[in-house]
């Protein structure tokens, strides 16, 4: 019996606590609410984007906290799906065949409900935070709810403040008008009324809003791109009301498969925009830290990068569609740790675009950067000149030299480097020959032109007679070839 009462006795003291974390939370939510109103009445107008992060900063929460609390959209007023003002003209209506006590009533209940609408918009006004401090003003201009909703949905800087702007000068022409009596002057302050009001409306109602599929598809992108590997069922757990009400996580999981978000093993992935504007900037760092850029036995151009996990493998799949490259994933570590993952670079377009793009952007690798797009430049154009062979010998060296300079036991003598021989095979670049010698090709190929030129004219030749590029070399070696003399 004792065990009993004291069992109550613990229970009733767990749920007292409970209690007063309910009343504690709550009084920390109503708090932060205040704070919010009082915060936001006092920012300065800007874009949705900016308040919301200054809004997480100030309150050290999450931006997804911060876009669940800022992201309000004016609901509709609605009584079983229909609009206000077509109830209330159904009441008139029906109040012409009543009488009397009745007809009283009804009236009434009309006039309870346009109170109730009208505070309904008041209060509309006040949740759009931006515009809420011109609320007289703006009561003159907007009178529709489905203007309220236009409204709350503008999240750019540029349109807020052509709105704003179009507030004020109506303000302003209002407060001058009430100064002056009828007259010229008086109409002048009246139309400035009408146009800015008029423009006003223009502004928002040409405000190109956004679907509901569309908002939810920028939602869903931002989360992922702040939250790396979260999970469809957490996105959906995080959205605003509005969006929750009109999702699933089954249907944000389909959604991020059409919009290219990489999927591992249920976490999400996907490169913000801030990385795919500068991509190789990116790039170039994920090599310096993570990647490799060598040379193969046979003197082949590598490069890679590598990553480790599921986080790893979902990077590469992401940086694979912004660079192209060959995936290597799941492989096995020499460790038997976590798995491997890889995207390499073999062809030498492709190794020779990816660091011609890097190399500004290289702080670690940018004399193996500058090997290998040495070495390619030989091997495209000049790998049958005499000096071709040994200078890809020495830069062969080189790159050994550049990715193992800093480990102190490595086997030199296994690709029979001298170190004391570096410092030559570095000043023993071919970039400069081969410069000049590409202007001396272009000068030989600009002559051939004009000798093609010059014949075209002295034997007054027809556009039909130089039906392809091969007619037109095999005339010139006719009559400009070796040994010959040009023909009359």
């Amino acid at each position: 019996m004792s065990q009993t009462a004291e069992e109550l006795r613990r229970l009733a003291d767990l749920k007292e606590q409970e209690e007063r974390l309910e009343e504690e939370q709550e009084e920390i939510k109503d708090n932060l609410e205040l704070k919010s109103k009082s915060w936001l009445s006092e920012q300065s107008l800007d874009s949705h984007e900016n308040i919301v992060k200054n809004f997480a900063k100030k309150n050290s929460i999450s931006l997804t906290d911060a876009r669940r609390k800022l992201d309000v959209v004016v609901k509709r007023y609605e009584i079983e799906g229909k609009d206000i003002p077509d109830i209330v003209k159904q009441m008139r209506m029906f109040r012409r065949t009543l009488k009397g006590e009745k007809r009283l009533e009804m009236t009434k209940a009309i006039d309870n409900l346009i109170d109730g609408y009208s505070d309904h918009l008041e209060k509309s006004i006040d949740e759009i935070y931006w515009i809420s401090k011109y609320k007289p003003a703006v009561k003159d201009m907007v009178l529709k709810e489905s203007d309220m909703i236009k409204l709350s949905k503008i999240d750019d800087y540029e349109t807020r403040a052509s709105l704003v702007d179009e507030v004020c000068k109506y303000w302003e022409a209002k407060l001058f008008r009430k100064s002056v009596s009828l007259g010229p002057e008086y109409a002048q302050y009246s139309k400035q009324m009408s146009l800015s009001k008029k423009e006003f409306k223009n502004i928002y109602k040409n405000y190109n809003t956004k679907t509901v599929k569309d908002v939810l598809n920028d939602t869903i992108t931002k989360m992922v791109c702040e939250s790396p590997g979260i999970s469809s069922r957490e996105i959906h757990d995080r959205l605003p009301d509005n969006l929750m009400r009109k999702s699933t996580a089954p249907m944000i999981a389909n959604m991020t498969k059409k919009m290219n978000i990489t999927n591992v093993n249920g976490q999400l992935f996907k490169l913000s925009d801030d990385i795919k504007k500068d991509i190789y900037a990116y790039t170039a760092a994920f090599i310096d830290s993570d990647g490799y850029i060598t040379m193969d036995k046979n003197n082949n151009p590598r490069v890679g990068l590598v990553a480790t996990g599921d986080r790893g493998k979902a990077f590469m799949l992401e940086m694979q569609k912004s660079l192209g490259g060959r995936l290597h994933l799941d492989e096995k570590s020499p460790q038997d740790t976590r798995l491997i993952n890889r995207l390499n670079f073999y062809s030498q377009k492709d190794v020779h675009d990816l660091l011609t793009k890097c190399r500004p952007h290289f702080r670690l690798k940018a004399e193996q950067a500058d090997i290998l797009l040495e070495l390619i430049k030989i091997k495209k154009g000049y790998k049958k000149e005499s000096w071709a062979k040994p200078r890809i010998s020495e830069l062969f060296k080189l790159m050994k030299y550049e990715n193992h300079k800093d480990n102190r036991k490595f086997d030199w003598g296994r690709y029979d480097i001298d170190l004391d021989n570096i410092a030559k095979y570095k000043e023993n670049t071919k970039m400069n020959l081969m410069g000049e010698l590409d202007t001396v090709k272009k000068g030989d190929l600009d002559e051939a032109i004009d000798d093609l030129e010059e014949i075209t004219d002295e034997y007054e030749l027809d556009d039909d007679e130089w039906s392809s590029l091969d007619d037109a070399s095999d005339f010139l070696f006719e009559h400009k070839g070796p040994n010959k003399e040009e023909e009359e």
